[in-house]
Parts: C-alpha cells; sequence; structure tokens
C-alpha cells in the first residue's frame, strides 16, 4: 500500500457539501420536492449531509433514498424505499466519480420511472472519464494518474475527510 495524502480535511469537506446544496438549491429553487439518491456506502452519507444543508434553505420537501448495488459488476440495483420519482428532480450522490460507471449504472433504474429531471453530486472527481457522465455538482476535481485512488473516508456516518493513495513504488 502506498502513502495517503490528504486531499480534503473535514472542515474543507463541510464548507464543500455546503456550497453545493446552496447550488442545487439555486438551481431547483421552484421544485416542490428534491429526492436524493445516495449511491452505498459513502453516498448516502453525503446525501443525508446534503439534505441536512438544504433543509436550511430550502422550501420544499427532501427525501433521500438508498441506492444499493455491486460496483465491480452492476446487475441488481435496489432502492429503498421504493421511490416515486415520476416527475420530480433526482439527484443522485455518491462520494467519488472515478470512471463514471457507478453513477452510469445506477441511472438505470431511474430512467424507467420518468423523472423530471435528474442531476448528479459528488465530494470528489476525477478529471477523466471512461464513462460518459457529467457531475452537476462538485465539491472538488482533481487531476490523478490512473493508479492512484481516492476515497472519502466516513466514519460514524461523519465525513472525516478525502484521501488520495498513491500505489506503492516498486
Amino acid at each position: 500500500m502506498g502513502e495517503k495524502k490528504y486531499i480534503l480535511s473535514k472542515d474543507a469537506a463541510e464548507k464543500k457539501l455546503r456550497r453545493m446544496a446552496l447550488e442545487v438549491v439555486e438551481n431547483n429553487y421552484d421544485e416542490p420536492e428534491l429526492i436524493l439518491i445516495g449511491i452505498l456506502d459513502n453516498g448516502i452519507v453525503i446525501a443525508h449531509k446534503v439534505r441536512e444543508y438544504l433543509q436550511e434553505v430550502f422550501n420544499g420537501e427532501v427525501k433521500v433514498i438508498e441506492l444499493s448495488m455491486n460496483k465491480k459488476k452492476p446487475g441488481d440495483i435496489t432502492l429503498n424505499p421504493s421511490p416515486d420519482i415520476n416527475g420530480k428532480v433526482v439527484i443522485l450522490i455518491d462520494d467519488v466519480a472515478n470512471s463514471g460507471s457507478t453513477m452510469l449504472y445506477a441511472l438505470k433504474p431511474l430512467l424507467a420511472n420518468y423523472p423530471k429531471k435528474i442531476q448528479t453530486l459528488a465530494l470528489v472527481e476525477r478529471t477523466y472519464k471512461s464513462f460518459p457522465v457529467n457531475v452537476d455538482y462538485v465539491g472538488l476535481s482533481i487531476s490523478t494518474t490512473p493508479d492512484e485512488y481516492i476515497f472519502v473516508e466516513v466514519e460514524a456516518n461523519e465525513i472525516k475527510g478525502a484521501l488520495i493513495e498513491a500505489p506503492a513504488a516498486v
């Protein structure tokens, strides 16, 4: 395992989540309801944090839905509770947007329900993608080498920060 390097502290992550929540409100101020869909594991923690900040400034209702899937082989995708998103604004949330594949596969069950619009949010985004997914709300966009790994540290449903891990020297 290589060395760990923090790219976001707990405080910086909180500020970025708060800013993204304000951007969400700015782009959806006239909506009566927002559906936040957090991808397990860390995306749901971020969704609950964003909901907390949204409720301070958004007049409509904010619901959080949990999406679970195998990120390596995304076959079955489960939404809990099963949402009614027909004609509603949905924001798909994950901790890190790496290749774009997780968000792309997560869109499949959402499209079957005819939402008004789908937006995406990630605390950290890598600047290159293998799949055509654009992240609408980004906390931190970072260029990495393909072998570096980015992950968000979560402990007891609190975001501790984001790290970049370089591969071990050979």
